[in-house]
């Protein structure tokens, strides 16, 4: 059982419950959406598509939060996505930020990790926030959308998905707590339960990819030390020769301390608590924090791994973060490419839901997130061979870079564990032929996000329940577009415009000139840029985008 309490954190116990069944154990109601899994990637989706008006059940078989850090690190496009479903304030609050990472091979210095940042930049690049808070953060936010409007999202906790079935209609499913099994329908069904899904296996499908042989002890321990927040890697340390160990801070004082296990070292044994205590002390004593009184908190074992499902879309089924993908920690890609397909998946299926968009929508789901897993897992891979060489050939080679880095800065280069970063769609049906730009955000890729001088940010002024137009200056087409998405004819969701200075360091950055105009999906990513479009030629990119045809309905 988990801890009752972890520094503040306190962990809230949910009872399961029945809804209204009729005689044959089946739910009375239907719902539009049922989301299996109540992680941070189902309660991401589940409070998305209520901030459209689209109700969902999420079932959950624990009975509360997550037990230990587990994805800890949050990153800049996570917070931006977090902003836009209304729960980010609580995560700056309270999460660590950082912008530095350093690594050392055995006691040498050998590279220093900047992520870029600026004082006017609206995100940290990352910050550090155990999951625990994470997902109940989002509960909260779930919390107050029903305080608005009651039942948008329900999380039936204590349960789990033990059957589903569909048809070209909907979902069945079937359900069992401690009170008993029932079946209930939904239109569509998110499978967001893990890297174990149910879901997934009882379709018959398997991930496809590379497993790493490589695999880490987790330790969560409390330790009031005053260094920094930082992310920290040691190569070969001389107290623990051969291994490699990853320290991170988090709030309240706990430290995430990962190490990597021996070939044949038995993963019971290295979690006995005995084990972990010499370990951490070791390491402890080697960085000159061994006085410190320290106690664990929380243990488990890791093994990476670059894997995927061939599509995440399967009928009325879609599949998001773990349940859809593995990723290495390497990079923190695994919960921050989660939030990504939330984010990605949510504006479409509430337009499909709502009438706005044809079903082939959904398909462009699969088609990006897929893409954006291959950008990721190559990434991945190569921050994992360095960090878990996968043979000997690999080891020597990385003690070679690992002995010249400090001397040779384009070694040191070859140490940097490529951390996440925001995807740009670049195969995506979604987007359209556009024009040639010295600069900005190409078709496909996310906004670049930039202070707009009074105190707020571009992505200040984009909605989260239609496309946005940026415009720079006054244009005539824009408007009109404004009028005809806005039009009782219209099907595909609306287009506002947004008015921007022809002068100054936006317009500099977007190679914007008087007339430009980039329309902006629901999720910040770009979908086509022109100097001076036509009426037509926007009004066809936003209907493109929701995978309509024609202009009017």
């Amino acid at each position: 059982m988990p801890p009752e309490r972890i520094g503040p954190f306190r962990y809230e116990r949910h009872a399961p419950a029945l809804p209204s069944l009729d005689a044959d154990g089946v739910e009375r109601r239907r719902h539009p959406v049922l989301i299996a899994g109540g992680g941070p990637v189902g309660l991401a989706a589940a409070l998305g598509l209520a901030r459209w008006g689209v109700r969902s059940v999420v079932v959950e078989a624990d009975d509360s939060v997550c037990e230990g850090s587990r994805a800890a690190c949050i990153s800049r496009r996570s917070l931006e996505i977090l902003d836009r479903l209304g729960a980010v304030r609580p995560f700056l609050d309270k999460g660590l930020a950082w912008v530095r990472g350093r690594s050392f091979y055995r006691t040498e210095e050998v590279f220093v990790l900047e992520m870029p940042s600026a004082p006017g930049d609206k995100f940290p690049p990352m910050i550090n926030l155990e999951q625990y808070y994470i997902e109940s953060y989002l509960l909260d936010a779930i919390a107050a959308v029903n305080a608005a409007s009651p039942g948008m999202v329900e999380v039936r906790w204590g349960s789990q998905v033990v059957a589903q079935a569909q048809d070209g209609g909907g979902v069945a499913i079937e359900v069992e707590n401690a009170l008993g099994r029932y079946r209930t329908h939904g239109d569509w069904l998110l499978a967001c339960d893990g890297g174990q899904s149910f879901v997934r296996a009882s379709l018959g499908l398997e991930l496809q990819g590379v497993g790493y042989r490589g695999r880490y002890a987790i330790v969560d321990i409390e330790l009031a030390s005053a260094h920094p927040t930082e992310r920290r890697a040691w190569f070969d340390p001389p107290r623990a020769r051969g291994t490699t160990i990853l320290m991170h801070r988090q709030p309240d004082n706990i430290w995430r301390v990962d190490y990597q296990l021996a070939a044949g070292q038995d993963a019971a044994e290295v979690l006995q608590p005995g084990q972990v205590r010499r370990f951490v002390q070791t390491h402890l004593d080697a960085i000159g924090e061994g006085h410190l009184p320290w106690h664990p908190v929380w243990t488990s074992i890791y093994r990476a791994g670059a894997m995927t499902l061939e599509a995440y879309r399967h009928g009325r089924i879609l599949f998001a973060g773990n349940a859809a993908h593995a990723m290495p920690i390497f990079g923190v890609r695994g919960l921050n490419s989660g939030f990504d397909d939330a984010d990605n998946l949510v504006w479409k299926l509430a337009a499909v839901v709502r009438g706005r968009a044809g079903d082939a929508l959904l398909d462009s789901y699969s088609t990006e997130r897929l893409e954006a897993f291959r950008v990721n897992a190559d990434s991945a891979m190569r921050s994992t061979e360095f960090m878990s060489p996968p043979n000997r050939g690999f080891e020597l080679l990385r003690e070679a870079c690992l002995s010249l880095a400090g001397r040779h800065k384009g070694i040191a280069r070859l140490v940097s564990p490529r951390q996440t970063h925001a995807i740009s769609y670049t195969a995506t049906p979604l987007s359209q032929p556009s024009d040639d730009f010295d600069d900005g955000p190409p078709p496909g890729a996310p906004l670049w996000d930039m202070p707009c001088g009074d105190g707020t940010h571009l992505t200040d002024r984009l909605a989260f329940d239609r496309f946005a137009l940026l415009c720079f200056g006054h244009h005539a087409p824009a408007q009109e577009v404004a009028a005809v998405t806005a039009s009782p004819g219209w099907t595909a969701l609306p287009c506002t415009v947004k008015e921007l200075a022809v002068t100054g360091e936006i317009a500099r950055r977007y190679a914007a000139r008087e007339g430009t105009a980039y329309p902006v999906r629901p999720d910040g990513h770009v979908c086509g840029r022109w100097q001076s479009p036509t009426t037509a030629t926007l009004l066809a990119a936003v209907r493109s985008a929701c995978r309509r045809e024609g202009a009017h309905a």
